[in-house]
């Protein structure tokens, strides 16, 4: 065969691979941007109720019940949400069950209803992973392919949700393989973002803006500044995700699952209704938004990481990354007392930085922070985002997430030696 020929063939198999993922990240970023857009509706709706109805706080231990009863007969084989993702992208050994959409959907409505503390990435990332590996069964693809699809929905969901198309193409990459990433998945995944993001725009539902308005120059006490403030994120998000795992594992001492969100549900209500602490419930955006402007409570980081625990630990549904952003940007608003950067600089810094050191993902994190508050800030993001994730510990939010590179290395090597000591 002559040079010629073998080019053509060659060009031949990378149009027909061109075109088969651009179509299915159409159709994947179409059909998760929709639902996502349902969702958020839908969320807002049931917040703005209960924001209207505190009263209705009283009921959150029957949402767990509910959830806990709806998962324990018709939702074992996807209870484990966004690691299931996780462990299916390594492991392949069912396609998602179409049934993760309208159950994790629900189950997040009524987390929020009732005033749990949760996120809703989570939802929006099931759901798209959900529908976008249905292809996986439609077309018969293997298992390569079938990995490129759960890649193509986690990203449409993380983009249509936040707002943020790169950093949702991003994340898909990153979350799933630490070591390297899957070169054959970027387009595919870009590609599914940015129509997910578009079919949310054009269904008129905006997202949350936020704004940094001085940023200083860069400088040597500056960039020292950032690392200690990186650093302090990363303890925080070393701390948020250890409390979560120390809070499933409690409420998995209860044998029967139901009962583990109606227990928590109690005690949640219980706190809140005895110290009025309203504003730790559901996403709690409006902190987030003054803590780009005003000074807040010293504790309101703290509140919000143990509120939040304790939701996604009792086993209701919705994620943790919007409370990641509370938590973050709290505690940077906090750190303006001894860290001589200006206030919307430093909550924007913790509002990265902390989801960076909590997901092991600093390179989306950081293309976050440049999506939401543009470029004038990234240099300060980029440094807090790369501290935060090397003072974030060996673990993180994700317990399936196989970990791997210089961070982990060191932490499993300080591991060993004192297991043997």
């Amino acid at each position: 065969m002559s040079p010629s020929n073998i080019l053509n063939k060659v060009q031949s198999h990378l149009l027909v691979y061109i075109l088969k993922w651009v179509s299915l990240s159409i159709i994947a970023g179409i059909l998760a941007g929709t639902a996502s857009v349902f969702f958020l509706v839908s969320l807002d709706w049931v917040t703005k109720l209960r924001e209207s109805n505190l009263w209705i706080i009283a009921f959150l231990p029957l949402g767990g019940l509910i959830i806990g009863l709806a998962y324990h007969y018709w939702g074992t084989d996807i209870v484990k949400g966004n690691n299931q993702l996780l462990e299916e992208f390594h492991s392949p050994k069912q396609v998602i069950p179409l049934k993760m959409v309208p159950m994790v959907l629900f189950g997040t409505l009524i987390t929020h209803l009732f005033g749990g503390s949760a996120g809703r990435e989570g939802t929006a990332v099931q759901m798209g992973a959900a529908i976008s590996d249905q292809f996986s069964r439609v077309f018969k693809l293997e298992q390569q392919d079938r990995q490129i699809l759960i890649i193509v929905g986690i990203s449409a969901g993380f983009a249509s949700v936040f707002g943020t198309p790169i950093a949702g193409a991003i994340f898909a990459l990153e979350v799933l393989i630490l070591k390297k990433y899957r070169y054959d998945a970027i387009l595919p995944s870009l590609l599914a973002a940015l129509i997910a993001d578009y079919t949310c725009t054009a269904w008129n539902v905006s997202h949350t803006q936020y704004n940094i308005p001085f940023v200083p120059v860069m400088s040597t006490v500056n960039i020292l500044w950032a690392a200690l403030a990186g650093m302090i994120f990363g303890l925080a998000a070393m701390l948020f995700s250890k409390t979560t795992h120390f809070c499933t594992d409690i409420f998995k001492k209860i044998n029967y699952a139901p009962i583990r969100p109606f227990i928590g549900g109690i005690f949640i209500a219980a706190v809140i209704w005895i110290t009025s602490s309203y504003k730790y419930m559901g996403l709690g955006i409006p902190i987030i938004e003054s803590a780009f402007k005003t000074d807040l409570n010293s504790y309101d980081f703290l509140l919000k990481l143990l509120f939040t625990s304790i939701t996604i630990g009792a086993g209701f549904k919705g994620g943790e990354v919007t409370p990641l952003f509370f938590i973050g940007a709290a505690l940077g608003n906090t750190l303006v007392w001894f860290v001589p950067l200006p206030l919307a600089l430093l909550a924007g810094m913790g509002l990265a930085a902390i989801f960076a050191g909590a997901s092991n993902t600093p390179i989306a994190s950081t293309i976050l922070g440049i999506e939401l508050f543009g470029m004038e800030s990234m240099y300060f993001i980029g440094i807090a985002c790369a501290f935060s994730y090397l003072f974030s510990g060996g673990t993180g939010i994700y317990t399936s997430q196989i970990k791997g590179g210089f961070k982990h290395l060191i932490y499993d090597w300080f591991r060993s030696k004192r297991s043997e000591n």
